[in-house]
């Protein structure tokens, strides 16, 4: 899966977040969150060995996901921006007050099916990108984590490999009975105009034979 994780968070205060594989994404999160600088609107992004942390504040609200390294920049961004307008939208003025996880229970929900598409289908990047939506993503600098959060020893984000492997293989295995599913009913428009274009040629020799488009002679 493209997108492994994603929080929303008021300041450091969590309040929903998702994690599609085991990682320990969450922990390193918590650290970005505490260490970002200022208060402004911002868009960031943090790497980590073959994985980048995403960063969007907006009025206070963070949202933040990680992404494989090898995802186009443009669609963690725009998973980015699509939960901060479902978040604000659902909750409303109940963000600047809820406590810890106050929102976790549903929005964890939201942030599992977005992440899902975002990183699957095809048509999330390809609808963004006709939009021309984020382009501003392209002047965000990529620093390296360990030196934004200042830490002496070596940060790793573990990732459990098996459950990402299957993420990939259920991935494949969905666009494969996609692409069955395509052939199949490309196959059955073909096999009717086969037939539609046969019967009109029955009924051309049988008029020519009949003397008439009525079939007089025949009938």
């Amino acid at each position: 899966m493209a997108i492994l994780y994603a929080l929303v968070a008021r300041g450091s205060v969590v309040l929903a977040e998702f994690s599609a594989t085991s990682t320990n994404a969450s922990t390193i999160a918590r650290q970005i969150l505490e260490k970002i600088p200022g208060t402004n609107d911002t868009h960031v992004s943090y790497s980590q060995d073959r994985y980048i942390f995403h960063v969007k504040r907006t009025d206070g609200l963070t949202v933040l996901c990680v992404a494989e390294d090898n995802v186009e920049r443009r669609i963690p961004f725009v998973f980015l921006e699509e939960i901060h307008q479902r978040f604000v939208k659902t909750y409303g003025r109940g963000i600047h007050t809820a406590s810890p996880y106050a929102m976790n229970d549903e929005f964890s929900r939201v942030l599992s099916q977005q992440m899902e598409y975002y990183s699957n289908d095809p048509n999330a990047d390809r609808i963004n990108r006709l939009r021309g939506e984020m382009t501003q993503v392209r002047t965000v600098m990529i620093e390296n984590i360990d030196k934004v959060l200042d830490r002496g020893e070596r940060l790793e984000l573990l990732v459990d490999k098996t459950a990402t492997l299957q993420g990939n293989t259920l991935r494949f295995r969905r666009q494969a009975r996609r692409f069955r599913s395509t052939v199949w009913w490309r196959n059955c428009r073909l096999i009717v105009a086969l037939i539609v274009v046969l019967l009109i040629i029955i009924y051309i020799v049988l008029a020519f034979v009949c003397h008439g488009p009525l079939l007089p002679k025949c009938i």
